[in-house]
Protein backbone atom coordinates (compact mmCIF):
# COMPACT_ATOMS: atom_id res chain seq x y z
CA UNK A 1 0.00 0.00 0.00
CA UNK A 2 1.09 3.55 -0.99
CA UNK A 3 2.85 5.04 1.95
CA UNK A 4 0.73 8.10 1.20
CA UNK A 5 -2.10 6.27 1.76
CA UNK A 6 -1.45 4.89 4.65
CA UNK A 7 -0.77 8.39 6.22
CA UNK A 8 -3.56 9.57 5.60
CA UNK A 9 -5.92 6.55 6.86
CA UNK A 10 -3.63 6.96 10.09
CA UNK A 11 -4.78 10.79 10.28
CA UNK A 12 -8.50 9.90 9.81
CA UNK A 13 -8.31 7.29 12.44
CA UNK A 14 -6.61 9.52 14.68
CA UNK A 15 -9.51 12.48 13.91
CA UNK A 16 -12.27 10.06 14.76
CA UNK A 17 -10.87 9.02 17.53
CA UNK A 18 -10.00 12.71 18.87
CA UNK A 19 -13.75 13.92 17.86
CA UNK A 20 -15.22 10.94 20.19
CA UNK A 21 -13.53 12.78 22.85
CA UNK A 22 -15.08 14.84 26.10
CA UNK A 23 -13.71 16.21 28.81
CA UNK A 24 -15.85 17.14 31.33
CA UNK A 25 -14.63 19.94 34.23
CA UNK A 26 -16.20 20.24 37.66
CA UNK A 27 -15.19 21.58 41.30
CA UNK A 28 -16.33 18.11 42.39
CA UNK A 29 -16.81 14.32 41.98
CA UNK A 30 -18.23 12.12 43.93
CA UNK A 31 -17.40 8.85 42.26
CA UNK A 32 -19.91 6.19 43.68
CA UNK A 33 -17.48 4.17 45.58
CA UNK A 34 -16.96 6.64 48.25
CA UNK A 35 -14.36 8.94 46.98
CA UNK A 36 -14.51 12.95 46.83
CA UNK A 37 -12.21 14.47 44.13
CA UNK A 38 -11.32 17.60 43.74
CA UNK A 39 -11.37 19.79 40.16
CA UNK A 40 -12.05 16.22 38.73
CA UNK A 41 -10.94 16.33 34.83
CA UNK A 42 -12.98 13.04 33.59
CA UNK A 43 -12.44 12.38 29.69
CA UNK A 44 -14.91 10.36 27.62
CA UNK A 45 -14.27 8.57 24.75
CA UNK A 46 -16.76 6.37 22.77
CA UNK A 47 -19.16 6.81 25.15
CA UNK A 48 -17.40 5.28 28.04
CA UNK A 49 -14.76 6.97 30.63
CA UNK A 50 -11.19 6.30 29.89
CA UNK A 51 -9.25 8.76 32.41
CA UNK A 52 -9.91 10.62 35.63
CA UNK A 53 -7.39 13.43 36.09
CA UNK A 54 -6.24 16.76 37.15
CA UNK A 55 -6.56 19.99 35.30
CA UNK A 56 -4.60 20.58 32.54
CA UNK A 57 -4.14 21.46 28.93
CA UNK A 58 -6.69 19.95 26.44
CA UNK A 59 -5.89 18.09 23.84
CA UNK A 60 -6.96 19.19 19.95
CA UNK A 61 -10.14 17.97 18.56
CA UNK A 62 -11.81 16.85 22.44
CA UNK A 63 -15.20 18.74 23.45
CA UNK A 64 -14.95 20.59 26.50
CA UNK A 65 -17.75 20.66 28.99
CA UNK A 66 -16.73 22.92 31.85
CA UNK A 67 -19.08 22.37 34.71
CA UNK A 68 -17.61 25.17 36.89
CA UNK A 69 -18.66 24.70 40.58
CA UNK A 70 -20.93 21.88 40.00
CA UNK A 71 -20.80 18.24 41.52
CA UNK A 72 -20.31 15.33 39.76
CA UNK A 73 -21.75 12.03 40.51
CA UNK A 74 -22.69 8.22 38.71
CA UNK A 75 -25.83 8.46 37.10
CA UNK A 76 -28.51 7.31 39.68
CA UNK A 77 -30.43 3.84 39.46
CA UNK A 78 -33.79 2.94 40.70
CA UNK A 79 -34.27 -0.64 41.31
CA UNK A 80 -37.94 -0.49 41.17
CA UNK A 81 -40.26 1.61 39.01
CA UNK A 82 -43.87 1.02 37.69
CA UNK A 83 -43.24 3.36 34.13
CA UNK A 84 -46.69 1.92 32.83
CA UNK A 85 -48.72 3.74 35.78
CA UNK A 86 -50.18 6.71 36.55
CA UNK A 87 -53.42 6.05 38.03
CA UNK A 88 -54.44 5.79 41.74
CA UNK A 89 -56.18 2.76 40.79
CA UNK A 90 -53.63 0.33 39.40
CA UNK A 91 -55.65 -2.62 39.40
CA UNK A 92 -58.18 -1.64 36.99
CA UNK A 93 -55.79 0.97 35.11
CA UNK A 94 -54.76 -1.73 32.66
CA UNK A 95 -58.50 -2.52 32.05
CA UNK A 96 -58.62 0.95 30.31
CA UNK A 97 -55.85 1.24 28.04
CA UNK A 98 -53.64 -0.91 25.46
CA UNK A 99 -50.82 -1.88 25.59
CA UNK A 100 -49.60 0.30 23.19
CA UNK A 101 -50.65 3.41 25.18
CA UNK A 102 -48.88 1.55 28.05
CA UNK A 103 -45.31 1.60 26.12
CA UNK A 104 -45.59 5.46 25.01
CA UNK A 105 -46.79 6.39 28.16
CA UNK A 106 -44.12 4.55 29.89
CA UNK A 107 -41.68 5.98 26.66
CA UNK A 108 -42.55 9.82 28.56
CA UNK A 109 -42.13 8.41 32.21
CA UNK A 110 -38.41 6.99 31.50
CA UNK A 111 -37.22 9.89 29.62
CA UNK A 112 -38.47 12.27 32.20
CA UNK A 113 -36.77 10.04 35.19
CA UNK A 114 -33.89 10.35 32.99
CA UNK A 115 -34.32 14.03 32.36
CA UNK A 116 -34.02 14.07 36.42
CA UNK A 117 -31.65 12.15 36.73
CA UNK A 118 -31.84 8.30 36.92
CA UNK A 119 -30.04 6.85 34.15
CA UNK A 120 -30.87 3.08 35.17
CA UNK A 121 -34.07 1.57 35.63
CA UNK A 122 -34.89 -2.17 37.25
CA UNK A 123 -39.14 -2.86 36.31
CA UNK A 124 -40.50 -4.48 38.71
CA UNK A 125 -43.37 -5.78 37.17
CA UNK A 126 -45.98 -3.30 35.47
CA UNK A 127 -49.64 -3.11 34.88
CA UNK A 128 -50.10 -4.44 32.00
CA UNK A 129 -51.44 -7.71 29.68
CA UNK A 130 -48.73 -7.81 27.10
CA UNK A 131 -44.99 -6.80 27.17
CA UNK A 132 -45.13 -3.26 26.93
CA UNK A 133 -41.54 -2.76 29.04
CA UNK A 134 -39.77 -5.21 27.00
CA UNK A 135 -40.42 -3.02 23.98
CA UNK A 136 -39.70 -0.57 25.28
CA UNK A 137 -36.34 -1.07 26.84
CA UNK A 138 -36.16 -2.73 22.86
CA UNK A 139 -36.90 0.17 21.03
CA UNK A 140 -34.21 2.19 23.28
CA UNK A 141 -31.66 -0.40 22.85
CA UNK A 142 -32.42 0.03 19.46
CA UNK A 143 -31.10 3.64 18.92
CA UNK A 144 -34.85 4.34 18.30
CA UNK A 145 -35.54 6.46 21.24
CA UNK A 146 -33.22 8.12 24.11
CA UNK A 147 -33.97 6.49 27.21
CA UNK A 148 -32.29 4.99 30.22
CA UNK A 149 -30.88 1.55 30.69
CA UNK A 150 -33.59 -0.81 31.52
CA UNK A 151 -33.78 -4.37 33.00
CA UNK A 152 -36.32 -6.43 35.01
CA UNK A 153 -39.51 -8.06 34.80
CA UNK A 154 -42.64 -7.65 32.59
CA UNK A 155 -44.93 -9.10 35.28
CA UNK A 156 -45.06 -9.91 38.72
CA UNK A 157 -46.03 -13.53 39.33
CA UNK A 158 -48.89 -13.82 41.46
CA UNK A 159 -51.20 -16.86 43.39
CA UNK A 160 -54.60 -16.75 42.32
CA UNK A 161 -56.31 -14.60 44.62
CA UNK A 162 -53.32 -12.64 45.44
CA UNK A 163 -51.61 -9.18 45.31
CA UNK A 164 -51.38 -9.47 41.34
CA UNK A 165 -55.33 -11.09 41.06
CA UNK A 166 -58.46 -8.81 40.86
CA UNK A 167 -60.68 -10.33 43.86
CA UNK A 168 -63.10 -7.21 43.93
CA UNK A 169 -64.96 -8.77 40.41
CA UNK A 170 -67.95 -11.36 40.32
CA UNK A 171 -66.81 -14.67 39.86
CA UNK A 172 -69.12 -14.80 36.36
CA UNK A 173 -67.25 -11.66 34.99
CA UNK A 174 -64.00 -13.43 33.25
CA UNK A 175 -61.17 -10.36 32.91
CA UNK A 176 -57.26 -10.65 32.71
CA UNK A 177 -56.00 -9.70 35.62
CA UNK A 178 -52.32 -7.24 35.64
CA UNK A 179 -50.34 -10.19 37.47
CA UNK A 180 -49.60 -12.83 35.85
CA UNK A 181 -51.81 -15.64 37.97
CA UNK A 182 -49.84 -19.13 38.21
CA UNK A 183 -50.87 -21.77 40.90
CA UNK A 184 -48.36 -24.79 41.90
CA UNK A 185 -44.69 -25.83 40.69
CA UNK A 186 -45.78 -26.58 37.20
CA UNK A 187 -47.03 -23.20 36.47
CA UNK A 188 -44.91 -21.24 38.42
CA UNK A 189 -41.82 -22.92 36.10
CA UNK A 190 -44.00 -22.08 32.72
CA UNK A 191 -44.89 -18.89 34.08
CA UNK A 192 -40.97 -18.13 34.19
CA UNK A 193 -40.22 -19.45 30.92
CA UNK A 194 -42.52 -17.14 29.43
CA UNK A 195 -41.47 -14.49 31.41
CA UNK A 196 -37.61 -14.88 29.87
CA UNK A 197 -38.81 -15.61 26.29
CA UNK A 198 -40.46 -12.59 26.19
CA UNK A 199 -37.70 -10.09 27.58
CA UNK A 200 -37.94 -10.14 31.33
CA UNK A 201 -33.98 -10.57 32.74
CA UNK A 202 -35.44 -10.33 36.38
CA UNK A 203 -38.48 -12.55 37.69
CA UNK A 204 -40.74 -10.98 40.12
CA UNK A 205 -43.01 -12.61 41.93
CA UNK A 206 -45.62 -11.46 45.17
CA UNK A 207 -44.55 -14.04 48.04
CA UNK A 208 -47.16 -12.04 50.61
CA UNK A 209 -50.06 -10.16 50.05
CA UNK A 210 -50.22 -6.63 48.93
CA UNK A 211 -50.65 -2.87 50.41
CA UNK A 212 -52.50 -2.01 47.54
CA UNK A 213 -54.21 -4.81 46.43
CA UNK A 214 -58.12 -5.42 47.11
CA UNK A 215 -59.35 -8.60 49.23
CA UNK A 216 -55.63 -9.80 50.39
CA UNK A 217 -53.37 -9.20 53.87
CA UNK A 218 -49.67 -8.18 53.13
CA UNK A 219 -49.14 -10.65 56.25
CA UNK A 220 -50.15 -13.24 54.35
CA UNK A 221 -47.71 -15.98 52.73
CA UNK A 222 -49.23 -16.65 49.50
CA UNK A 223 -46.59 -19.06 47.65
CA UNK A 224 -45.62 -22.64 48.91
CA UNK A 225 -42.66 -23.29 49.41
CA UNK A 226 -42.61 -25.65 46.65
CA UNK A 227 -43.96 -23.33 44.44
CA UNK A 228 -41.01 -20.62 45.40
CA UNK A 229 -38.25 -23.29 44.76
CA UNK A 230 -39.96 -24.26 41.64
CA UNK A 231 -39.48 -20.45 40.37
CA UNK A 232 -36.18 -19.79 41.95
CA UNK A 233 -34.61 -23.02 40.47
CA UNK A 234 -36.12 -22.41 36.97
CA UNK A 235 -35.33 -18.63 36.74
CA UNK A 236 -31.37 -19.82 38.41
CA UNK A 237 -31.37 -22.63 35.31
CA UNK A 238 -31.45 -19.53 32.82
CA UNK A 239 -29.12 -17.36 34.53
CA UNK A 240 -32.42 -14.95 35.19
CA UNK A 241 -32.47 -13.54 39.43
CA UNK A 242 -35.67 -12.99 41.25
CA UNK A 243 -36.90 -10.35 43.18
CA UNK A 244 -39.71 -10.89 45.72
CA UNK A 245 -42.24 -8.76 47.04
CA UNK A 246 -42.42 -9.51 50.68
CA UNK A 247 -44.00 -7.63 53.36
CA UNK A 248 -45.24 -10.53 55.64
CA UNK A 249 -42.47 -11.67 58.27
CA UNK A 250 -42.26 -15.25 57.30
CA UNK A 251 -43.03 -14.29 53.50
CA UNK A 252 -39.53 -12.49 53.60
CA UNK A 253 -37.59 -15.56 55.67
CA UNK A 254 -38.87 -18.00 53.12
CA UNK A 255 -37.69 -16.43 49.86
CA UNK A 256 -34.51 -15.45 51.63
CA UNK A 257 -34.03 -19.07 52.48
CA UNK A 258 -34.97 -20.07 48.95
CA UNK A 259 -32.71 -17.98 47.08
CA UNK A 260 -33.95 -15.01 45.97
CA UNK A 261 -31.43 -11.79 44.88
CA UNK A 262 -33.70 -8.80 46.43
CA UNK A 263 -36.16 -8.56 48.62
CA UNK A 264 -39.19 -5.57 48.22
CA UNK A 265 -40.68 -3.87 50.76
CA UNK A 266 -39.60 -6.19 53.80
CA UNK A 267 -42.14 -4.10 56.02
CA UNK A 268 -42.70 -6.81 58.31
CA UNK A 269 -39.40 -7.96 58.86
CA UNK A 270 -37.60 -8.39 61.99
CA UNK A 271 -33.90 -9.07 63.82
CA UNK A 272 -34.14 -12.42 62.61
CA UNK A 273 -35.17 -12.03 59.02
CA UNK A 274 -32.18 -8.72 58.79
CA UNK A 275 -30.11 -11.76 60.02
CA UNK A 276 -31.00 -13.59 57.47
CA UNK A 277 -30.08 -11.28 54.18
CA UNK A 278 -26.62 -10.53 55.82
CA UNK A 279 -26.24 -14.09 55.69
CA UNK A 280 -27.86 -15.02 52.50
CA UNK A 281 -26.18 -12.18 50.80
CA UNK A 282 -29.75 -10.49 50.02
CA UNK A 283 -30.57 -7.00 49.13
CA UNK A 284 -33.19 -4.81 50.72
CA UNK A 285 -35.06 -2.29 48.63
CA UNK A 286 -37.63 -0.76 51.06
CA UNK A 287 -39.36 1.60 48.89
CA UNK A 288 -40.36 4.12 51.15
CA UNK A 289 -40.94 7.19 48.83
CA UNK A 290 -44.45 5.61 47.67
CA UNK A 291 -46.02 6.13 50.82
CA UNK A 292 -44.92 9.91 50.84
CA UNK A 293 -46.72 9.84 47.39
CA UNK A 294 -49.50 8.32 48.64
CA UNK A 295 -49.94 10.50 51.50
CA UNK A 296 -49.04 13.83 50.49
CA UNK A 297 -50.62 13.29 46.97
CA UNK A 298 -53.56 10.97 46.74
CA UNK A 299 -54.40 11.59 50.68
CA UNK A 300 -58.52 11.30 49.12
CA UNK A 301 -58.13 8.31 46.99
CA UNK A 302 -60.91 5.57 47.60
CA UNK A 303 -58.22 2.99 45.71
CA UNK A 304 -55.58 3.74 47.87
CA UNK A 305 -57.36 4.23 51.21
CA UNK A 306 -55.94 0.50 52.38
CA UNK A 307 -52.48 1.34 51.66
CA UNK A 308 -52.15 5.05 53.06
CA UNK A 309 -53.69 3.26 56.42
CA UNK A 310 -51.19 0.16 56.58
CA UNK A 311 -48.68 2.45 55.70
CA UNK A 312 -49.45 4.42 58.73
CA UNK A 313 -49.95 1.58 61.01
CA UNK A 314 -46.42 0.08 59.43
CA UNK A 315 -44.33 2.88 59.25
CA UNK A 316 -42.57 3.39 62.51
CA UNK A 317 -41.91 -0.73 62.61
CA UNK A 318 -40.52 -0.10 58.88
CA UNK A 319 -37.85 2.72 59.90
CA UNK A 320 -37.55 0.98 62.86
CA UNK A 321 -36.44 -2.39 61.19
CA UNK A 322 -34.22 -0.50 58.61
CA UNK A 323 -32.26 1.71 61.41
CA UNK A 324 -31.27 -1.60 62.54
CA UNK A 325 -30.84 -3.41 59.55
CA UNK A 326 -28.07 -0.16 58.23
CA UNK A 327 -26.50 -0.36 61.22
CA UNK A 328 -25.93 -4.38 61.06
CA UNK A 329 -24.59 -4.10 57.29
CA UNK A 330 -27.20 -5.42 55.62
CA UNK A 331 -27.45 -4.38 51.44
CA UNK A 332 -29.88 -1.80 50.76
CA UNK A 333 -30.94 -0.33 47.53
CA UNK A 334 -32.64 2.20 46.48
CA UNK A 335 -36.13 1.62 44.62
CA UNK A 336 -39.04 3.97 45.06
CA UNK A 337 -41.64 2.04 43.71
CA UNK A 338 -42.03 4.91 40.78
CA UNK A 339 -46.02 5.32 39.51
CA UNK A 340 -45.76 8.22 37.39
CA UNK A 341 -45.54 10.92 39.54
CA UNK A 342 -42.89 14.01 38.71
CA UNK A 343 -39.68 11.95 37.96
CA UNK A 344 -37.48 14.71 40.21
CA UNK A 345 -39.71 13.51 43.11
CA UNK A 346 -38.06 10.08 42.89
CA UNK A 347 -34.63 11.60 44.58
CA UNK A 348 -36.78 11.49 47.70
CA UNK A 349 -36.04 8.29 48.50
CA UNK A 350 -32.37 9.71 49.14
CA UNK A 351 -33.68 11.85 52.39
CA UNK A 352 -35.71 8.77 53.49
CA UNK A 353 -32.46 6.56 53.67
CA UNK A 354 -30.53 9.50 55.59
CA UNK A 355 -33.61 9.85 57.97
CA UNK A 356 -32.84 5.76 59.15
CA UNK A 357 -28.96 6.27 59.17
CA UNK A 358 -27.55 6.59 56.20
CA UNK A 359 -24.94 8.99 55.80
CA UNK A 360 -25.67 11.30 52.73
CA UNK A 361 -22.48 9.53 51.04
CA UNK A 362 -24.42 6.22 51.48
CA UNK A 363 -27.98 7.05 50.66
CA UNK A 364 -26.13 7.91 47.03
CA UNK A 365 -23.98 4.88 47.15
CA UNK A 366 -26.83 2.97 47.55
CA UNK A 367 -28.56 4.58 44.58
CA UNK A 368 -25.79 3.95 42.44
CA UNK A 369 -23.11 1.63 43.39
CA UNK A 370 -25.25 -0.57 45.71
CA UNK A 371 -27.64 -0.78 43.12
CA UNK A 372 -25.17 -1.49 39.87
CA UNK A 373 -24.25 -4.59 42.07
CA UNK A 374 -27.48 -5.65 42.57
CA UNK A 375 -27.72 -5.93 39.07
CA UNK A 376 -25.23 -7.30 37.90
CA UNK A 377 -23.95 -4.34 35.87
CA UNK A 378 -21.20 -3.23 38.31
CA UNK A 379 -18.57 -3.56 35.57
CA UNK A 380 -20.84 -1.21 33.49
CA UNK A 381 -22.35 1.45 35.65
CA UNK A 382 -22.64 2.46 39.39
CA UNK A 383 -19.38 4.27 39.62
CA UNK A 384 -17.33 7.27 37.16
CA UNK A 385 -14.37 5.10 37.11
CA UNK A 386 -12.20 4.12 33.63
CA UNK A 387 -14.00 1.49 31.42
CA UNK A 388 -17.57 2.18 32.79
CA UNK A 389 -19.99 4.15 30.67
CA UNK A 390 -20.18 7.40 30.70
CA UNK A 391 -23.22 7.89 32.73
CA UNK A 392 -22.97 10.94 34.62
CA UNK A 393 -25.06 13.26 36.44
CA UNK A 394 -24.36 16.74 37.82
CA UNK A 395 -26.29 19.10 40.19
CA UNK A 396 -25.15 22.70 41.39
CA UNK A 397 -24.20 22.41 45.10
CA UNK A 398 -22.31 19.39 47.48
CA UNK A 399 -25.71 16.76 48.43
CA UNK A 400 -23.11 15.73 51.02
CA UNK A 401 -24.36 19.04 52.71
CA UNK A 402 -27.92 18.56 51.58
CA UNK A 403 -28.90 15.30 50.24
CA UNK A 404 -32.18 16.90 48.83
CA UNK A 405 -29.55 18.31 46.07
CA UNK A 406 -30.54 15.28 43.87
CA UNK A 407 -33.78 16.59 43.27
CA UNK A 408 -32.26 19.45 41.30
CA UNK A 409 -29.82 17.51 38.72
CA UNK A 410 -29.22 20.02 35.98
CA UNK A 411 -26.96 18.25 33.57
CA UNK A 412 -27.29 14.42 32.16
CA UNK A 413 -25.06 12.41 30.69
CA UNK A 414 -25.92 8.71 29.14
CA UNK A 415 -23.01 6.33 27.52
CA UNK A 416 -21.31 9.97 26.40
CA UNK A 417 -24.47 11.80 25.04
CA UNK A 418 -25.66 15.04 27.20
CA UNK A 419 -29.18 14.83 27.40
CA UNK A 420 -29.77 17.63 29.87
CA UNK A 421 -27.54 20.77 30.05
CA UNK A 422 -29.30 23.28 32.44
CA UNK A 423 -27.13 27.04 31.82
CA UNK A 424 -24.93 25.34 29.99
CA UNK A 425 -24.38 26.97 26.49
CA UNK A 426 -22.94 24.35 23.61
CA UNK A 427 -19.16 24.29 24.14
CA UNK A 428 -16.94 24.34 20.85
CA UNK A 429 -13.92 22.05 20.23
CA UNK A 430 -11.14 23.08 21.76
CA UNK A 431 -7.92 23.93 19.30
Amino acid sequence: MNKFVILFLVLCMDFHTQAQRTLILAKTLIDGTGKVISDPAVLIDSGRIISIGRRGPVSKGTQLINLGERTLLPGLIDVHVHPDNGDDDYQVAHLRSSSAYKALMALKNVQDLLQAGWTALRVAGDQDVAYANMDLRKAIDGGLFTGPHIYGAAHYISVTGGGGDINFISPEQQVIADGLIANGPDEMRKAVRNEIKYGSNWIKILETGAFMTTGDNPQNVHFSPEELKAVVEEASRRDVPVMAHAHATEGIKQAVKAGVRSIEHGSYMDEEAIDLMIQYGTWLIPTLTIDLWFQEKWSDSKALSKAIELAKNSRKQVYDMLRLGIRKGLKVGVGTDYVGWPAEYSAREFEELVKVGMTPMQAIMAGTKVNAELLRKDNEIGTIEPGKLADIIAVDKDPLKDISELQRVTFVMIGGKVVKKTGLSDSPQSK
